[in-house]
């Protein structure tokens, strides 16, 4: 069971580490390409983008052939899609290779939260699921500090390492033993699943952190270049929040399996109705450098017991994992890409706190709903 926790999170830190490393290079590319706000969120959206394309295709690959051979597929190209954008130099070179990058990046997740959820027992779901999450924080918090040592030692060198370390694990999960379906499940079983409502709540809870990391995502690292970071100083900000998040999602995931999934998502909700509250006014970089913290640490809360609950009730509707886990990334991407593109392109019209106080309008709804039918779920 460890070695496939260990794999599992190896696997999401790197393709995570990848995705979240544009963080501190965006201002960089929005100033050489001269994209603006726009741009830049459809060089953000671009990865999410090609999650959504990948997320049907990897839930049937998994559901039908097995784990490994969808991790082999991911995990390659990957690689070859992130030495790609290293040697990328104009915009629809970047968008192209984010956007094969984010197909890739589907398979790797459908692929190795398969292999761990299948081999967990269900008491301990939460907390393995946790721990993956945990690793892919880690990913995210150390993806910053990947662009910010690309931004001085070049973007072929830092990310062709990546893609090397990609290949690395793609030849231990090769090696690794995993069992195949007994029986390839048809396609409808996954449509028939969206009629129960704890599927669609579960999907809510995937969007609604994506739509709130996809906006901070674009919007505070040219904030915070704007008043005075560099994109080592972004780094850095992000680092402290991923580490932050790392621990809770640890937490989260031992809540969840104490007290049901219910209970951390409201208190991840009314944390996140003020922290993206707050976002749009510090004026000053160190309030806003704490702010955007704060913001990370609440909308990470959900993605944790929003699988678990999936996790379950797919297990009583005799659902494959790999399907499920499809319907995780079918959920991000839309979420991730949206947030970053319409966040952008909004912030860009208007104002910084349009996108901002809209989501946690979003956000406090939710939490009311929920609120009302708790006894329900």
């Amino acid at each position: 069971m460890r070695r496939i926790v260990l794999l599992a999170g190896a696997i999401v830190l790197v393709d995570t580490l990848f995705f979240a490393a544009l963080t501190p290079l965006l201002p960089h590319y929005a100033h050489r390409l001269n994209l603006g706000k726009g741009g830049a969120g459809l060089l953000a959206a671009a990865y999410p983008l090609g999650a959504l394309v990948g997320a049907i295709p990897s839930g049937i690959v998994a559901a039908r052939l097995g784990v490994k051979p969808t991790v082999l597929v991911g995990m390659t190209v990957v690689a070859v899609t992130t030495a790609a954008f290293g040697f990328g130099h104009v915009a629809w070179q970047l968008d192209l290779a984010r956007f094969c990058q984010g197909l890739a990046s589907a398979f790797s997740w459908t692929g190795a939260l398969t292999w761990l959820v299948a081999t967990a027992p269900r008491e301990r779901r939460g907390a393995l699921i946790g721990q993956a999450f945990a690793f892919a924080v880690v990913g995210a918090l150390l993806g910053p500090v990947l662009g910010g040592v690309a931004s001085l030692a070049g973007t072929r060198l830092t990310f062709g390492a990546v893609a090397a370390a990609s290949l690395g694990l793609a030849a231990v999960a090769a090696a690794s033993p995993a069992a195949r379906p007994d029986r390839p499940q048809p396609l409808s079983t996954l449509v028939r699943a969206f009629e129960d409502r704890r599927v669609l709540l579960a999907v809510w809870l995937v969007v609604l952190p994506a739509l709130l990391f996809g906006t901070l995502g674009v919007l505070a690292p040219l904030r915070l270049a704007a008043l005075g970071f560099g994109a080592v100083g972004i780094g850095g900000v992000w680092l402290v929040a991923g580490s932050l998040e790392a621990g809770n999602n640890l937490l989260i995931g031992r809540a969840s399996d104490r007290y049901g999934p219910l209970v951390p998502v409201l208190a991840g909700l009314a944390a996140t109705v003020g922290a993206a509250a707050l976002l749009p006014w510090p004026h000053e970089r160190f309030a806003l450098a704490v702010a955007v913290v704060l913001a990370g640490l609440a909308f990470g809360t959900f993605y944790t017991p929003g699988m678990t609950m999936l996790t379950h009730v797919a297990e009583e509707r005799g659902l494959e994992y790999g399907y499920a886990f499809a319907v995780v990334n079918l959920a991000w991407a839309p979420g991730q890409s949206c947030g970053s593109a319409v966040g952008g392109a909004v912030a860009q019209a208007t104002a910084d706190a349009v996108p901002y106080l809209t989501l946690a309008g979003i956000a406090l709804l939710t939490l009311a709903g929920l609120w009302r039918s708790r006894s329900s779920w």
